[in-house]
């Protein structure tokens, strides 16, 4: 006894088989679980512990027949000049067994066959429940029992591994079954040394002795890596948990709804018309919620009227020429400016204006306008929209930080970024399909809704601070491009057709699935 503590060998070996005889009781903590589901609640962690207690005695039963088996050396018969003992045999028929048990039960964790509680709702006996843990835990405790006797070769050691297994799965075995069912490697790498020491006991017992140091030295350098393993897995939750929740709930409906997370790279062999054969939500339907989820990550800028698109009455006008102006302009709301679009008035509404024209043959600045709506151009659409909410014009006029008017936004505008574009009469579409694998874009359109009709990602890029298809392409090309200069992008070619000195007015847009 003296020798067995002074051993590092024998140290080692307790504590590597302590360790797999508690991955190995994990199947019998769950059998046993199942089992006492069929007791009243408060008789469930008795038959727990008065079941394993039990298992405890006829483990060390079976592992003391066992081990004195071994020591039978005498041969019994001879097969091809190879001569059997008993301890052959034994070790023979165990390390068949734990291959078979083993392989059955790596096929089940990797076809993800799991064993579920019956949901009948009538409690067992407290004595049948009890007898039916011992014979099922003597049952399952073969393996447990071959590999002490395949890890080491001293009785004590496997004894007070299996006894000190017993006590700590007595002890912790609710947080132990939850560990493993949390990190299923953990079981399939267990499982795996139960397929090397059964190769061990086949070995031995067909006359081809391996050191146990190549066991120890295997299990150990796996046991390193898996420990590495579930430390970077740890480390990858921990820093995706520091991404917003908002970030990855709408990560995970995309990837619901069919389509890629933003970043993903497009895999190199995707036909984008195979890909949208049949989906599992409608192209409409999968564009609606991604705008919706893309609204925290939008400011106003991205979304409003540009001020060169903006109409507005100005009253230095002669009063036909406004009256005119609103019968030939669709809009409901105008900013009332005197001179220019930087002196604005107030806001109105159009029928109030030719109400003003009609009964006084003017319009008057000093009560008959209502109060303009400011807001920064960086504000976030979710603040627009309580602004808007509580706007009584319903339009907000858009200023950058130097107080200069960039343009105008109203309900209308959060509505194109959700659902895709509504023009008025006077405005034609900015996207528009002109063949299966062709568009004709504006300049100013939207690049978050060019990337819905396209069906792709990767155009937005929230750091270089573009929000429209000319932006992209100014940011690439670092110039203002001239009438056919193109771009290669995620499988499309962006060609300009319009341009002048100042703007892109039109670009073309072709899918070519190449990438550049």
């Amino acid at each position: 006894m003296i020798e067995l503590l002074t051993d590092p060998a024998a140290w080692i070996g307790l504590v590597t088989l302590v360790l797999l005889e508690i991955v190995l009781g994990i199947d019998n903590l769950i059998f046993i679980a199942i089992l006492a589901e069929k007791l009243p609640p408060h008789q469930r962690d008795k038959a727990r512990v008065i079941g394993l207690s039990l298992a405890l005695i006829m483990r060390l039963a079976l592992l003391s027949i066992v081990s004195w088996l071994v020591t039978l050396t005498t041969p019994l018969f001879t097969v091809f000049g190879q001569g059997f003992s008993g301890r052959d045999l034994i070790l023979l028929l165990g390390g068949l067994f734990l291959l078979f048990k083993a392989t059955s039960e790596l096929h089940e964790r990797l076809e993800g066959v799991t064993h579920t509680p019956g949901a009948s709702g009538v409690y067992a006996s407290f004595g049948l429940v009890v007898a039916q843990i011992v014979v099922l835990d003597a049952v399952f405790s073969l393996d447990a029992v071959i590999t002490a006797v395949g890890m080491v070769k001293d009785l004590p050691v496997m004894m007070a591994a299996v006894v000190i297994s017993i006590a700590i799965m007595l002890w912790a075995s609710k947080p132990l079954t939850r560990f493993v069912n949390a990190h299923p490697t953990v079981v399939v790498l267990c499982l795996s040394f139960l397929l090397m020491i059964g190769l061990s006991l086949v070995a031995e017992g067909l006359g081809f002795h391996l050191p146990k140091g190549y066991l120890y030295g295997a299990i150990g350098f796996s046991v390193m890596i898996e420990a590495f393993n579930q430390w970077a897995r740890r480390n990858a939750v921990r820093h995706e948990a520091r991404r917003p929740l908002r970030d990855r709930t709408a990560e995970s409906v995309m990837r619901l709804l069919g389509g890629r997370a933003r970043g993903d790279a497009p895999p190199p062999d995707l036909d984008p018309q195979a890909a949208l054969a049949t989906p599992a939500f409608a192209v409409a339907e999968r564009n609606m919620v991604s705008g919706v989820l893309s609204l925290a990550q939008r400011n106003v800028r991205s979304i409003m009227t540009l001020r060169s698109d903006v109409s507005w009455v100005d009253l230095d006008d002669a009063p036909e020429a406004i009256r005119t102006q609103l019968l030939a302009t669709p809009h409901g709301l105008f900013p009332v400016c005197r001179g220019s679009l930087d002196k604005v008035l107030g806001v109105a509404r159009a029928k109030d204006l030719l109400g003003d024209l009609m009964l006084h043959g003017r319009i008057d600045a000093s009560g008959g306008l209502r109060p303009a709506v400011y807001v920064p151009e960086s504000t976030s659409v979710i603040r627009l929209i309580d602004i808007l909410r509580g706007a009584r014009g319903q339009l907000a006029l858009v200023n950058d930080e130097h107080g200069i008017l960039k343009g105008v936004v109203t309900p209308i505008d959060v509505l194109e970024a959700i659902a895709g574009e509504f023009p008025d009469e006077d405005e034609t579409l900015e996207i528009e399909a002109i063949g299966t694998d062709a568009w004709t874009v504006a300049g100013t359109a939207d690049v978050r809704l060019l990337e819905q009709a396209l069906q792709t990602h990767g155009l937005v890029s929230d750091e270089d601070g573009y929000t429209s298809v000319a932006g992209l392409l100014l940011h690439h090309f670092e110039h203002l491009p001239a009438v056919g200069e193109s771009l290669l992008r995620d499988g499309f070619e962006f060609s300009v057709t319009d341009a002048d000195a100042q703007r892109i007015k039109r670009i073309s847009v072709r899918r070519t699935g190449a990438t550049g």
